[in-house]
């Protein structure tokens, strides 16, 4: 193998891939990343067999060949070389790097040993705005579980039916449901997209109309966008039944300047944040919403303007990271938030249409 290509189009092309190397494994051939000379394109991929992301760069190709690198040591390497012009050689089992009078010279893996991408052959797909598939991602992701005690709930349950998209995810004290139209598709369906692999597609959208189109297997999805494919595996597992979760009426009910109670909560929050439990107490009190954060350091209060439809008072307390995330992914200028009591769960929606729900658990006060 023998190519020339440019540094900051190889930089580039490693680091996309380069977020489905695992971190850790006992398959020392998943550390690598596997370059391909072939038709004037280098085609760079990498995976931890969950995910599989292959990117093709322009490239001069003067010999055909291909090769599996030692992936970290790679993308760090050439990321030094973004303003070069590079010569990338393999002779022996070893690649030659070339740039000005400079080189550089890396021990190479068994590329026979790398795994292929699955190819999906699938009639069932979706076709979606990009900036519309963005928005599903960002809202719903927040919600997704960290932790692995259950592993259905580090994806988000993503279903099909007629011409709309809902995506979900909850992590026990949250719940995300997101809604948006689709342009076509070929099946109705339900999925659950690990959040990684959601994360990592969201970073190739753009916020245009132009659509995107999203193949679905049993067991697969695939997304092609801009020389680049992000085949992942599809989580196994019944998600839990979220319709159960969100009540079916709450009884009371306020619209909020979202700019306004964002900002008052970041404040209140600085100093719950000095504390484990992260808490502010809100206060609902006529035409008026109270936040109080406080600490061993101190105390803030923050009183907000509100519509109180239904005239009543509450006194409710939250961890402020869930609500303070909540609002960043919203561009609303109001929102519309609804309680039943101190220990009821608090929903969160545009006051003009049902594009999203959030449900957030309270946290218990201190009788």
């Amino acid at each position: 193998m023998k190519v020339r290509c440019n540094g900051l189009d190889l930089s580039e092309g490693v680091l996309a891939i380069s977020k489905a190397i695992p971190a850790k494994t006992t398959s020392p051939i998943l550390e690598g990343i596997k370059i391909v000379a072939e038709d004037n394109m280098l085609v760079l991929s990498a995976t931890d067999l969950e995910l599989f992301i292959e990117k093709k760069i322009h490239a001069e190709v003067i010999v055909e060949g291909e090769a599996v690198i030692p992936g970290r040591l790679f993308v760090e390497y050439v990321k030094q070389l973004s303003k070069e012009e590079i010569e990338l050689t393999l002779s022996e089992g070893t690649l030659k790097i070339n740039y000005q009078e400079n080189s550089g010279t890396i021990a190479c893996l068994n590329s026979l040993e790398f795994p292929n991408m699955k190819k999906i052959e699938s009639n069932e797909y979706v076709v979606i705005k990009q900036n519309n598939l963005k928005t599903i991602i960002n809202k719903s992701i927040i919600s997704v579980a960290l932790d692995d005690s259950r592993p259905i709930l580090k994806g988000v349950l993503v279903e099909i039916e007629d011409n709309n998209v809902t995506a979900v995810a909850l992590d026990g004290y949250r719940l995300a449901v997101i809604n948006k139209p689709i342009e076509e598709t070929t099946a109705r369906l339900s999925a659950v997209i690990p959040a990684r692999s959601m994360f990592e597609i969201a970073k190739l959208l753009e916020d245009s109309e132009e659509t995107v189109k999203m193949y679905i297997q049993k067991n697969y999805m695939m997304v092609e966008l801009n020389d680049t494919t992000i085949l992942t595996r599809l989580l196994d597992g019944d998600f839990i039944n979220y319709k159960r979760i969100i009540p079916a009426s709450q009884s009371i009910h306020i619209t909020v300047q979202k700019p306004m109670f964002e900002a008052a909560l970041e404040r209140a929050s600085l100093l719950a944040r000095t504390d484990r439990s992260n808490i502010v107490k809100i206060e609902i009190s006529g035409d008026f919403l109270t936040i109080k954060g406080n600490s061993e350091i101190g105390e803030i209060f923050e009183k907000v303007n509100i519509a109180n439809e239904t005239k009543s008072e509450l006194t409710i307390a939250f961890n402020a990271k869930y609500l303070i995330e909540v609002l960043k992914n919203q561009n609303d200028d109001f929102l519309s938030i609804s309680f039943e009591s101190k220990v009821d769960p608090c929903i969160i929606k545009n006051t003009t249409n049902d594009e999203y729900l959030y449900l957030i658990m309270p946290t218990r006060l201190p009788e």
